[in-house]
Parts: structure tokens; sequence; C-alpha cells
């Protein structure tokens, strides 16, 4: 089954040197671009992470230190790579909880003001565990019938993630095939950031998800608890966290003001 588009969705896939989104950097990225009209364009780069991958992880996907020492930076690249996922929503599998974050990371750290406000984005892995909990070489054997092939490559991963998605709405005729219906259906909690640490709660209102405030509002923690603000801009917590917070307490700053 095709996908019922009103826009482009990129699904994409990162490879990288570790799986901590605050400090481990892009090795590989993928894109596929599916255009409304069923066109497609994919595009993959080796990327310079500037920082030592580990040999655990090179066993992984393959991509070793002397692989990327000359290919550009993350920095380097961003302009082309935001360039073709502007104005798109985004799939990928397990991408909710990390490539996205990753991903917006690196942009923040490249200086591009990376945000989703107006982009849904589709977990393919979601779909599979709720329907049927498996892996994703199981998941495109299981709905492709085929097997995966260079397991941990990033266009491997990104087109058999595609496919999957494609397979998933033919089983499956209670998914509407509506990316933003889909987005809802692979969304696991709401969150302000990409990260969790800033969750949205029964009123609508940001919260914290973690620590001593844990289940607080953003804004009353901030209003009784000044420091913490500075404490979390200047703690090891992602940039995009940080930038999420710093918008909530502008705007608490702009509505006593105004």
């Amino acid at each position: 089954m095709d996908l019922k588009l009103t826009r482009p969705i990129c699904f994409f896939d990162l490879e990288t040197t570790g799986i901590n989104v605050a400090k481990d950097r892009v090795v590989e990225i993928s894109i596929l671009k599916v255009y409304p009209n069923g066109n497609k364009e994919s595009k993959t780069w080796l990327v310079n992470p500037e920082m030592h991958i580990p040999d655990e992880v090179v066993a992984v996907h393959g991509i070793s230190n002397e692989k990327v020492a000359n290919e550009p930076t993350f920095a380097q690249l961003s302009k082309e790579i935001y360039a073709m996922i502007k104005d798109c929503d985004l799939g990928g599998y397990n991408s909710d909880r990390f490539d996205i974050p990753l991903l917006a990371e690196e942009m923040l750290r490249a200086g591009v003001d990376f945000d989703m406000k107006n982009t849904v984005s589709v977990d393919v892995q979601t779909i599979f565990f709720k329907m049927e909990k498996r892996t994703l070489e199981a998941a495109y054997k299981f709905y492709c019938n085929k097997e995966l092939t260079n397991a941990h490559s990033a266009a491997a991963d990104t087109n058999a993630t595609f496919e999957v998605l494609k397979s998933q709405l033919d089983r499956y005729p209670e998914l509407e095939n509506d990316i933003k219906k889909l987005s809802e259906f692979t969304t696991r909690k709401k969150f302000a950031d990409f990260a969790g640490f800033i969750i949205i709660d029964q009123d609508g209102d940001p919260a914290f998800s973690f620590g001593k405030h844990k289940g607080k509002k953003v804004d009353e923690v901030l209003e009784k608890e000044p420091g913490y603000f500075g404490w979390i801009l200047n703690a090891d917590f992602p940039l995009y966290t940080k930038k999420v917070l710093t918008q909530i307490k502008l705007s608490k700053l702009n509505n006593k003001l105004s």
C-alpha cells in the first residue's frame, strides 16, 4: 500500500558514535524522501564526528575512525541535510526516542534552528512493537518476507523501514493511511522536548519528568526555585531540552511584562 501524503515525508536513519543523545555524534546519515506523487529521492552521507568512535561501536555498524577521517563534519553538511528535510514530516525506526533527538542536537550545535512545531513523525518501531513486538530484522522478514542484509547500514535500515511501513498499512486495515494519524499512533507520551526530560502533563502544561521535581509543572518550579533553570543550562542536558526550557521561561517572563 502506498502512503497517502499531503506533503513529503523523510525516512532517515543515523549511525553514531554511541547512544548518548547529548554527547554522541553522527557518523552516517541516510535520508529517503518520499513525495505525495510517489516520487522518491535518497541521499547518504558519511560524517566525521570529530570524536573517537569506540571499537565496540565500530563492531556494530562497521564505520571506523579511518573511514570517516577525511569526511565532512556535520556542521559542514548541516545546511544540505536541513534543506532536504525542511517542511517535511519524518519517519524512522526508534526515531522518536533516538534519531530525532540526536539529529536535533547536531543541528543546534551547527547553528541550525531545528524545530518540529509544524512537523509530525512516524516511528515504525512503535507500530511494530504494538502489533508484533520484534526487531527491525524480524519486522522486515515478517512484513516483507525478505532478509535484511547489511543490517546497521544506514541506507539498508532506512529503505527497510520505508518498506515495512507500507507493508504494515497493507496488513492492518485499522491503521489509517494518514501521516498525522500514524504519528499519533506511534507517540508513546507527549513531550515538550525530544529527550523526554519535559513532559506535557494532564493539564496540557510542561512538567519535569526527572529528579526532585519530577511531575511538577515547569512554571511553578522556575517561580519557586529560579536557580534550577541555571543548573539545567550548565549541566549535561541535551541542547534541545535547554532550548525548550528557555522558551518556557521567556514566555512566562513576557506574560508578566504584558
